[in-house]
């Protein structure tokens, strides 16, 4: 009885150790083709995992400080590119197309593209297919994650692949509130818009944040959303409903 208790022990744990090494080879194909569509092999594989990895996941490091310096990384690309694609444009055009081409929507279409989903790390029966904030901040950590790995250059080439600069005019459809609050306040002769975190609530995985927009002659608006960039547009939003009405106010006053 032993014998056959410990045949049959084997057999499972050899079915058991296939399984995950089934589990292994498929998550490796999965990320040999993203370093495929990357355009680069990592030298380091763990930035390459962290890049992937959400908060919530149980594996310890996640993708949040790389999702902060790909933020920027991206901007400079996105920068350079169109300073030197649009060389008659002013300070206030160029900031208005790398807006376009930074905002969540923008960065959300690129992870379909490589399709992204299946390969980031989370909380056991969480499904990111369609949390675009989760999305878009796995390509920001990417942008980073190949940053370090292989410097600005490499950056560039996966941005230069997959994202559309447009050089035509920007049509007022395509600018989101920030951008579209940028432009107005411009136009009025007022500072550019400020945005600044006021509070941070909630588990790492799950959290609330509350960003305070400035723009001089207004009152400060509030919004709070789970990310930056939701909250930050939130508050354009209000901000922009604001200027209208207190420019509707104002023709109003001075036509009586």
């Amino acid at each position: 009885m032993a014998f056959c208790h410990t045949l049959w022990t084997a057999g499972r744990w050899h079915h058991l150790t296939m399984g995950r090494n089934a589990t292994t080879s498929k998550s490796e194909d999965g990320r040999g083709r993203l370093e495929a569509a990357l355009g680069h092999v990592f030298s380091d594989k763990n930035l390459m995992q962290m890049a992937l990895t959400h908060a919530s996941a149980p594996s310890g490091q996640n993708y949040e400080r790389l999702e902060f310096l790909g933020d920027r990384v991206l901007g400079l690309i996105l920068a350079k590119e169109y300073f030197y694609r649009c060389p008659d444009d002013d300070e206030g055009q160029l900031s208005l197309r790398l807006h376009a081409l930074a905002r969540q929507s923008a960065l959300v279409e690129i992870a379909r593209k490589i399709d992204l989903a299946p390969l980031i790390g989370v909380q056991p029966g969480m499904d990111v297919s369609q949390n675009d904030s989760i999305l878009s901040d796995v390509v920001e950590s990417l942008i980073a994650a190949l940053y370090l790995d292989a410097g600005m250059e490499v950056s560039e080439s996966f941005v230069r692949r997959y994202w559309s600069f447009e050089i035509g005019p920007i049509s007022d459809r395509e600018k989101d509130a920030k951008s579209r609050l940028q432009e107005v306040a411009m136009e009025r002769g007022l500072d550019l818009p400020k945005y600044q975190l006021v509070e941070r609530t909630g588990p790492d995985h799950a959290p609330q944040m509350t960003y305070e927009v400035y723009l001089n002659g207004l009152a400060p608006v509030r919004a709070t959303a789970g990310n930056r960039k939701s909250a930050e547009q939130q508050a354009a939003t209000v901000m922009l409903e604001n200027l209208t009405a207190s420019a509707q106010r104002e023709k109003g006053n001075t036509g009586s």
